[in-house]
């Protein structure tokens, strides 16, 4: 019934995906949460998260996620529900249902007829997240 395919030339490419961008963890529909994200992680967000937010991964703010925070940094970030706060990531998504109210600095951007931006966009060669250091320092405290 199931024949597999042993001419390698019409085999299809496996498709691997680093861990960092997995989604690890997942704050659900209806849950509020108050505080900090980081880590290495992926992290996707169905209900609301006020805070801080530095990862390495990815961090995907689902249709029902509402997210407050006043600068995230993640390696990529897929919005498709309501962000408010600046955004510096390696690549940006913005689906038609995403909404975001702050400035972004990234690589690349991809976005979807029906999506929503108020404020800069400034798109870089290269960005450095500035994760090794502490969430907390400021660039004015940086060596």
């Amino acid at each position: 019934m199931f024949k597999r395919n042993a001419s390698p030339s019409q085999a299809q490419p496996s498709i691997t995906v680093p861990s960092m961008e997995r989604i690890n963890s997942i704050l659900g529909p209806g849950l509020i949460w108050e505080g900090k994200i980081s880590g290495s992680g992926g992290v996707r967000i169905e209900g609301t998260f006020e805070g801080q937010i530095g990862l390495q991964g990815m961090l995907v703010v689902g249709e029902s996620g509402k997210v407050t925070c006043e600068n995230i940094r993640a390696a990529t970030v897929i919005v498709a529900g309501a962000v408010k706060g600046n955004i510096t990531t390696q690549k940006l998504e913005i689906r038609s249902t995403g909404r975001i109210w702050g400035d972004v600095t990234t690589i690349a951007f991809v976005t979807e007829e029906g999506a929503f931006l108020r404020g800069q966009m400034k798109m870089e060669e290269k960005i450095d997240l500035g994760l090794n250091d502490s969430p907390e320092r400021t660039e004015d405290e940086k060596p």
